[in-house]
């Protein structure tokens, strides 16, 4: 056969590697800074941008989608084209992918830290980088498949169709979870509220971990493993059970993390059955790639890329294992809303995510630049500092996770909570916090020593170029199956057909789920005393939203003996019909909201945003100075907003609308009122009105700024209930 010859693009990789590396180093370095926060609450006091509510969303979309979706990419584009024996099909799609994403990431870099959010967990962006985002997501997606139709490699190895199925799985997860009501150019609101939008958030949220931080990641695997072992991969056969079962089970396991709530039962129990389903195919995936090193254990003793992988492989198998065990409803109850919870991400995300890319990394460079690598020993000591920060960071915060649910759930003989002050939780687990961050700068350090080597390495060898291949032309052979062709085979020569029957996989879970949640009216009983936030509550919802609150405080009660002493009565779906988005959280470094409404009085309220320490000693919780600036609230969105809100559902009259700035008015004069009942604050605040008429400086009245929306929004949570309770 006549050879074709053609170049490898090895310049949009090297430019996807070194994206990973710079936005590793910023996504960990805004998580060490968050775990100081939990130590020194107010080391960044008044400043709004630096605060721990809207750092965490960046944290998050920094290490997922910059550093872990920077590394898929960098590998997938090195991959595929060795694996399809083709360039990339179009450099301009590679490029306008590459530069898209990295404005994408900037753009979240800004908009996140100055509090434009949805409050969605991992969906945090608001809808024009989400509508940026399913663009370039779309062009990848049309450089892959076109990719695959001009290639000159007839079978599609295993890796690729985990490609496919997250190209596939991730724009549908996107759209739908991202469906928004514009309010203004970077604010909007979700279109589905409480329950329904629980439950949306959560099949996205469960699966964007599943085909964003896993699926692509096993295609990683299957390259790069008998790549490096020089072994072919283990089992053929259970490629493919792997690859089927995980797509179809994995996007049905959403509502293990609803558990409790007030999401309907049969939904609950679904989430759980097929979460238990799922371990079988993910272990399948782990001892797939730990046996493909079977005769290869001498060279994992030698080279830093293997050992790399090895420990990706075992915290994916731990992470898998502890996945379906926390499905189950009897685990679920003792760790969902503590740190076990955040040691079960990490192990996944440091271990999994953090080492794969690390021993991609350390692989591809040398090869690229036509080089050895720097230092091995430095390699080596990276992969032993980055092992030993995994296990000082997760170990404490599992014993964390069992200490604040034992102390949480404690009675005294007499019937009473023996930890009826929710700080005295905080107060036990300060050391384990501190060992977290102990554990967290080892993790650190390790991935500024690759920054190193990388670089020496890079400097010592050749610049990347484009790497010369040849290949002969792929021959046309029948579209329909040859003889004695099973059907799984002939699908490996089929891209069209693979995309669509993985498509059809994915969809089938979240139809059965969503649709019924939406459409069956009597899977959400509405409440007659539940009524829609006044103006000014809303505005106050939005500044708890923008402030990332929900990242520290639930907003929904377990029908557990233990809360319901805490906290009051368990949630009821029909509370949350005018919350878009839903507030539930899914961690408690504070304790939960629902019921709080009345508990405390506005003058309480007031003293615990400016300093919370004076009213809750002990508290890890920053202050929200900003809140309180002689500067007026923003209303002039509020029609607009409640306009949205009509358009959702919401019940808000013509005259809603057209009165709401007086309404808002009058509320927030009564809160001011309120607050005249403590004489040092009247006294603080006739001194600054004072001062500002010395200086000549405008003054803002009090019920003018956002404190008192904010005030107003807390004092509305569980009054529409008549619940008889405590919050503590």
């Amino acid at each position: 056969m006549e050879m074709e010859q053609f170049y490898y693009d090895n310049k949009i990789v090297k430019k996807f590697i070194y994206a990973t590396i710079l936005f590793g180093v910023v996504g960990m370095l805004v998580g060490l800074t968050l775990a100081v926060m939990y130590l020194f609450p107010n080391i960044t006091d008044g400043i709004s941008w630096l605060s721990y509510g809207r750092l965490r969303p960046l944290h998050t979309n920094a290490v997922i989608f910059a550093f872990v979706g920077n590394a898929f990419f960098a590998g997938m584009y090195y991959s595929l084209q060795r694996l399809l024996k083709a360039r990339m099909f179009s450099d301009f799609l590679s490029n306008l992918h590459f530069w898209g994403w990295q404005l994408i990431i900037v753009a979240a870099a800004i908009t996140l830290p100055l509090g434009y959010t949805s409050s969605k967990e991992y969906a945090e962006l608001e809808w024009p980088i989400d509508i940026a985002i399913a663009l370039i997501w779309v062009v990848m997606g049309i450089n892959m498949i076109g990719t695959m139709l001009r290639r000159r490699e007839r079978h599609l190895y295993v890796a690729i169709w985990f490609y496919l199925a997250t190209f596939v799985t991730v724009a549908v997860l996107h759209i739908f979870n991202n469906i928004e009501i514009p309010v203004s150019a970077l604010k909007s609101y979700s279109v589905y509220a409480g329950v329904q939008d629980a439950l949306v958030q959560w099949w996205y949220g469960h699966n964007a971990v599943a085909f964003f931080l896993t699926t692509p990641f096993l295609g990683l695997m299957y390259y790069f493993i008998p790549k490096v072992a020089n072994r072919p991969i283990y089992s053929y056969r259970l490629s493919i059970i792997h690859f089927w079962s995980l797509i179809f089970i994995y996007i049905w396991a959403g509502p293990h993390h609803l558990l409790y709530s007030a999401l309907p039962n049969w939904a609950q129990n679904l989430g759980v059955a097929f979460s238990v389903m799922l371990i079988a195919p993910s272990w399948g995936g782990m001892i797939n790639g730990l046996l493909t090193l079977r005769g290869a254990w001498d060279k994992v003793r030698e080279e830093p890329v293997l050992k790399f992988f090895v420990v990706a492989i075992t915290g994916y198998g731990m992470a898998t294992f502890e996945g379906p065990m926390l499905s189950l409803k009897n685990v679920n109850a003792i760790a969902h809303y503590t740190d076990w919870i955040i040691a079960h991400v990490h192990v996944g995300a440091l271990a999994w995510n953090g080492f794969m890319s690390f021993g991609i990394i350390y692989w591809l460079i040398p090869r690229m630049t036509k080089s050895t690598l720097f230092s091995k020993k430095l390699a080596n000591f990276h992969f032993w500092i980055g092992t030993l920060g995994i296990i000082l960071y997760a170990l404490p915060m599992y014993v964390a996770g069992f200490q604040q649910a034992s102390m949480w759930k404690q009675f005294n003989p007499d019937g009473t909570l023996t930890y009826g002050n929710f700080l005295e939780t905080v107060t036990a687990i300060m050391p384990l916090y501190w060992m977290r961050a102990i554990g967290g700068t080892l993790y650190l350090i390790g991935m500024l020593t690759l920054v190193y080597n990388i670089i020496m390495t890079v400097r010592a060898g050749d610049t990347i170029e484009d790497e010369l291949a040849q290949a002969p032309a792929l021959q046309r052979i029948s579209s329909s199956r040859l003889s004695g062709e099973k059907f799984h085979s002939w699908l490996e020569r089929k891209p069209i057909q693979l995309t669509i029957l993985a498509t059809i996989a994915i969809l089938i879970g979240g139809i059965i789920q969503i649709v019924p949640t939406i459409m069956v009216k009597s899977n959400i009983p509405t409440i007659s005393s539940v009524k829609p936030y006044t103006p000014l509550e809303l505005e106050g919802r939005d500044l708890y939203i923008r402030e990332g609150c929900v990242g520290c405080h639930s907003q929904s009660v377990r029908p557990f003996r233990s809360e319901v002493e805490r906290y009051g009565p368990q949630s009821k779906a029909g509370e949350f019909v005018y919350d878009h988005p839903f507030l539930w959280g899914s961690k408690r470094t504070g304790p939960d909201l629902l019921r709080v409404g009345g508990k405390y009085n506005d003058n309480w309220h007031f003293n615990h945003f400016w300093n919370p320490q004076s009213t809750s000693s002990g508290s890890i919780m920053p202050g929200y100075k900003w809140l309180f600036d002689n500067e007026a609230m923003d209303i002039s969105l509020t029609q607009k907003k409640m306009q949205a809100m009509i358009t959702l559902g919401v019940p808000y009259s013509e005259a809603d609308v057209a009165n709401a700035q007086k309404t808002l008015r009058a509320q927030a004069m009564a809160i001011e009122k309120s607050l005249e009942n403590d004489p040092d604050y009247v006294k603080s605040y006739e001194a600054s009105k004072k001062k500002a008429a010395e200086t000549g400086e405008k003054f803002v009245p009090m019920n003018e700024r956002e404190i008192v929306a904010l005030i107003a929004y807390i004092q509305r949570l569980g009054t529409d209930i008549k619940v008889k309770g405590t919050t503590k």
